[in-house]
């Protein structure tokens, strides 16, 4: 049987899209599954629109781990598109050879026009091969001329082609329906189309796994294999991802690049996780990648519309990663966001940090809430008197900060003033519930939060003290 191979071919054209990070994904995975190989190829040739946009280090960041690849190297190099112009030019003089492609002058204009006049008798825009008929002369004349030109593959208009994919079965395409396609640019350089498929031939690709926005590409890649006389790889066309409204999830929807959702504190698990559940049901929901490798279903691929991207459902993957993880694991990644936002937490040891990050990690969904949920024990929380009378009503006000008072005086140790708070509120025909809300205010600016016993325990005695006086004065109480 044929070694699978699959690829993740990535642009470097801007930051890392949620639906390329799905395409990464499902590529690991079934190549994982598979014991094939898993590679990545960098398609950097579009030099205007190159950026540092981070693809290995966002591979690396959701432990995706390639086989083959820039850095890593491999038998089919080089992978980065821009080291492979000789290769691309090599076949091209191959299909010149052949005959199978031919050059085409018709400046941007002109097409335009012919575009336009095929529109107005509702016929499908497609070249008219005008240049496919010019003579030996005149292509001679032209060139000497310097007039700029691309090569076009004449394809074979009475042609069938046939795609074997994953998700749709055999698809036969009418090869009439398509035009004489560029696979170069006046410029020389090649287009995406020959690149594409020319690396995916020469690498030995068995399974291309990619969006569903590729699906006309792959019946004209189809005739690129043709024309080389060649075997196609098999196909698996992933729907794309849409927001709540339907619509293809763009820059304006949040989390739309994986860059968004590490800045706003989701956890590589999750990510992961949340993209090989939608469109699918997993069972149980939670899947650690390893688990994913060995329990996802590549044997019942069916076609599906567009797969909706809910960010409530991201958060719920979030709050559980959070909890599941190993308590170190979950510091290392959480500890940058409480440095950043908190600047004086770097003079904290490690394990003081980690203490405080295990305190507050039950009700997070996201690494940057688990910061925030510790800016009680950096920042002097603020308390309003409005506040508290709305929590405990007027009339309870006074009754309330007489036995807080009244405890604090009576012990200097945690536990007994638990004790205390306690005793006094049941004197007082108090609730312990507004007792304890009371205090949480005053020591974190919160009524609802971490129990009484943690936070009593967080916090330094002088600071419990200093906080609830502080507080006292400002409420003028």
């Amino acid at each position: 049987m044929k070694k699978v191979r699959v690829r993740f071919a990535p642009s470097p054209t801007g930051k890392m899209h949620l639906g390329s990070v799905r395409i990464a994904l499902f590529n690991y995975l079934f190549a994982k599954q598979k014991n094939g190989s898993f590679i990545l190829r960098i398609e950097d040739t579009d030099t205007e629109r190159n950026m540092n946009s981070g693809i290995i280090e966002n591979l690396n960041f959701l432990n995706l781990t390639y086989d083959e690849g820039p850095i890593v190297g491999g038998s089919y190099g080089p992978y980065l598109q821009s080291e492979r112009t000789h290769i691309y030019q090599e076949k091209l003089d191959e299909l010149i050879q052949n005959q199978k492609i031919y050059r085409c002058f018709c400046t941007p204009e002109e097409l335009e026009t012919k575009k336009k006049i095929q529109q107005s008798k509702g016929e499908p825009p497609r070249y008219d091969r005008t240049c496919l008929h010019l003579s030996d002369d005149m292509i001679k004349q032209k060139l000497q001329e310097k007039k700029p030109f691309v090569w076009r593959l004449a394809i074979n208009h009475d042609a069938i082609t046939e795609i074997n994919t994953l998700d749709r079965g055999i698809m036969k395409f009418e090869l009439k329906n398509f035009t004489d396609f560029a696979i170069t640019r006046s410029d020389g350089s090649f287009t995406f189309l020959f690149t594409n498929a020319v690396d995916d031939w020469l690498m030995k690709v068995s399974h291309v796994i990619r969006g569903d926005d590729h699906l006309s590409n792959t019946a004209m890649q189809a005739a690129i294999y043709e024309a080389f006389a060649t075997s196609m790889p098999i196909f698996w066309h992933l729907p794309m991802i849409c927001n709540e409204e339907g619509k293809i999830l763009s820059k304006r929807d949040f989390g739309s690049s994986l860059d968004d959702l590490i800045k706003e504190g989701f956890l590589p698990q999750t990510i992961l996780n949340y993209l090989a559940a939608i469109g699918t049901s997993l069972n149980p929901e939670v899947q650690s990648l390893d688990e994913l490798v060995s329990n996802y279903n590549f044997e019942h691929i069916h076609a599906s519309g567009a797969i909706k991207y809910n960010v409530e459902k991201l958060k719920w993957y979030n709050h559980k990663w959070i909890n599941l993880l190993d308590e170190n694991l979950l510091f290392s990644y959480a500890k940058p966001f409480i440095n950043l936002q908190f600047p004086e937490s770097n003079a904290l040891s490690d394990d003081k940090l980690l203490y405080l990050v295990n305190k507050v990690k039950n009700d997070a969904q996201t690494l940057k809430e688990i910061a925030n949920f510790l800016s009680f024990y950096f920042e002097q929380p603020k308390v309003s008197k409005e506040e508290l009378e709305n929590f405990l009503g007027q009339e309870k006000l006074k009754s309330v900060f007489e036995v807080i008072i009244l405890s604090l005086s009576k012990t200097d140790k945690i536990d007994f003033l638990i004790e205390q708070l306690k005793h006094h509120a049941t004197e007082q025909n108090l609730k312990i519930k507004e007792i304890f809300g009371s205090v949480r205010y005053m020591l974190t600016g919160k009524f609802h939060g971490l129990g009484m016993h943690d936070l009593l325990n967080i916090l330094e005695w002088d600071e419990i003290k200093n906080r609830i006086d502080a507080a006292l004065k400002i409420l003028n109480i």
